[in-house]
């Protein structure tokens, strides 16, 4: 190789490895000061964690809720009682690089707590606990993974549910075609369309979609199918102690003092927008013991 080249791609590798330092050490609170702006990363159609109920404004949502409560002690930590919140539409692909560079400080949907993404972000203990699971359509007949065999399945580009579909294919020598949806709404398409026969994705996640969708009873989820169960957690950026400090105080507090089993009844128990449909998705031992524990261990 030419000698200039090799120093180019030299000069550009240091400048990516410094990048990526100055991406990981940005002190939060300070930017959050010097600013005057919170920077919150959003879905649209997450229901009932993070979506917009009429396709525009300011998200909503139970994940939504649980961050504007760290706003507020943003706010009180800070003497900014002004503060701005800006959101930024994230995706499952562009997240973790959005969080690491700087353009968004909080997460605030639903992505799962595993141990390779503590590797390039952190997280606050965990506000869910979910099954990764299947939908199907009612008419389809199919009760089980063995009978996706030949078949096609939606999942999400960059979820974790599509690792876990190949991992079971590869186990369970199970011969299945994947097609990924851009976000959770879009992948549901595919199952209401019936380009897919199948859903994989977080229970949850999935009787949400199934509630808001215009005919809800031709969906079933096999909550006998569980191919892993998952940790939610809102995601900020690796080594930034006291932000995470802040952050870990106060939705552990949410969870010490009750107050996040009342914001849980809001949005899974009870009638929500835009059209007043309840999820109806009580609080199951595994999350209850999140809030009796709270951490943010991985999986």
């Amino acid at each position: 190789m030419h000698p200039f080249k090799m120093s180019a791609l030299a000069v550009l590798g240091a400048t990516m490895l410094v990048s990526a330092a100055m991406a990981q050490e940005v002190d939060t609170l300070r930017k959050i000061k010097e600013s005057g702006t919170i920077h919150i990363g959003n879905r649209d159609s997450s229901v009932p964690f993070s979506y917009k109920p009429t396709g525009s404004g300011d998200p909503v949502g139970f994940s939504n809720d649980i961050c504007l409560k760290i706003v507020d002690a943003v706010k009180a930590k800070l003497g900014l009682p002004a503060l701005r919140v800006q959101y930024t539409l994230l995706n499952s692909l562009n997240r973790i690089p959005l969080i690491q560079n700087g353009t968004v400080d909080l997460d605030c949907a639903t992505t799962t707590n595993s141990v390779v993404r503590q590797q390039q972000v952190a997280f606050a203990p965990s506000h869910f606990v979910t099954n990764i699971t299947v939908a199907v359509k009612k008419k389809s007949g199919i009760t089980s993974l063995a009978d996706l065999a030949g078949k096609s399945v939606a999942t999400v580009a960059g979820s974790t549910s599509i690792q876990l579909l190949r991992s079971f294919r590869r186990t369970e020598n199970l011969e299945v075609q994947e097609i990924s949806g851009k976000d959770t709404a879009d992948a549901f398409l595919l199952l209401a369309s019936d380009r897919a026969v199948a859903y994989v994705l977080d229970d949850v996640q999935l009787a949400g979609l199934i509630a808001v969708s215009p005919n809800p009873g031709d969906y079933v989820i096999l909550k006998d199918v569980v191919l892993r169960q998952e940790p939610y957690g809102i995601m900020l950026r690796k080594n930034d102690a006291p932000f995470q400090a802040l952050v870990d105080q106060t939705v552990t507090q949410l969870m010490k003092s009750g107050e996040m089993e009342r914001l849980y009844a809001r949005w899974f128990t009870q009638p929500i927008p835009p059209s007043n449909i309840n999820i109806n998705f009580p609080m199951t031992d595994a999350v209850r013991e999140a809030y009796r524990n709270p951490n943010n261990k991985g999986v």
